[in-house]
């Protein structure tokens, strides 16, 4: 791997060096390092750009990493990453995409990663999105993400996006059954000309199931943001969404969400909040030494922490 790519690969997968335990990299279309354990198969698609993972019923503690970089202007690709977690398992997925285009064409990464997960298993799952390069081309990144919990499982998934992505429409599409719980909590900045769409579609299906989808949003500049969430209740069972969102400059948001009670005993909340900064923090924290600048840059950070 190039400098580049490296320099990539620790933006959104945190990696200095090749990690331990299970892991399958992609660069430019091409998976160029994968690693296996007794615990977890990666096996490459036949049919299709992808890979099949593979999870062994009572796998704990264990960690896979599946990063994808884009160093190449124009390159285009779709891919399709298959999850199949047994039974009584713990394990952490980090995945992400980052992409620099130093070119006049767009780069673009599509790509559809689907979860299994089986009974009683708890599945923490990171993905972050990063784009650099001072070509005139455009960093495009559309990733969905298709889960399905069965009975007792827990699935915890952070989704971060804070820089140099031109366009993005993440979805997210979750079936639960009873007692599943899936915590889903996104980060999100938009700065120039960049539109962002998050999508979240949750059936509650099983007794006792529950959701909570919580958003935390800062548009700069001309950019435009749209949050939609929908949650249906099928059964007893709680859901929740939230989306609270900083506005600056000229940018826009919208936040539509919706929730649906199908079942005399769901409970189902949603909230949504876009506000500007207020000028008292920003004064408060210019007292204490900082320029306007440096203090609006506090507020955001923390924010979004």
């Amino acid at each position: 791997m190039d400098e580049i790519q490296k320099t990539l690969l620790e933006q959104v997968a945190g990696l200095h060096e090749i990690p331990t335990g299970a892991f399958n990299i992609r660069a430019n279309g091409q998976s160029i390092e994968r690693n296996t354990t007794a615990n977890i198969d990666i096996i490459t698609k036949e049919d299709k750009q992808g890979i099949d993972i593979i999870i062994k019923p009572g796998t704990q503690k264990e960690s896979i990493h599946i990063p994808v970089v884009l160093s190449q202007s124009g390159l285009t690709e779709m891919v399709y990453n298959d999850f199949y977690v047994g039974e009584n398992c713990d394990i952490t997925i980090i995945a992400g995409c980052g992409i620099h285009n130093g070119g006049d064409l767009a780069s673009k990464h599509d790509g559809i990663h689907a979860f299994y997960i089986g009974k009683n298993s708890h599945v923490r799952y990171v993905e972050k999105h990063y784009g650099s390069g001072d070509g005139k081309g455009e960093r495009i990144m559309n990733p969905q993400t298709i889960v399905e919990l069965d009975e007792y499982s827990h699935m915890e998934m952070e989704t971060v996006q804070i820089k140099g992505v031109d366009s993005t429409k993440r979805t997210t599409q979750a079936k639960l059954a009873r007692g599943a719980k899936l915590v889903i909590t996104e980060r999100l900045m938009t700065h120039g000309n960049q539109y962002a769409e998050s999508a979240f579609h949750v059936n509650l299906d099983g007794e006792d199931s529950s959701a909570n989808l919580i958003s935390r949003a800062v548009a700069r500049d001309n950019s435009k943001q749209l949050f939609l969430a929908k949650i249906n209740g099928n059964n007893r069972c709680a859901g929740h969404s939230e989306c609270d969102a900083i506005i600056m400059d000229n940018a826009k948001i919208s936040a539509i969400p919706e929730i649906t009670a199908n079942h005399l005993d769901a409970a189902l909340i949603h909230e949504a909040a876009i506000g500007k900064i207020a000028g008292e923090q920003i004064i408060k924290l210019m007292t204490l030494g900082l320029t306007e600048a440096e203090a609006e840059a506090q507020i955001v950070n923390g924010f979004l922490k």
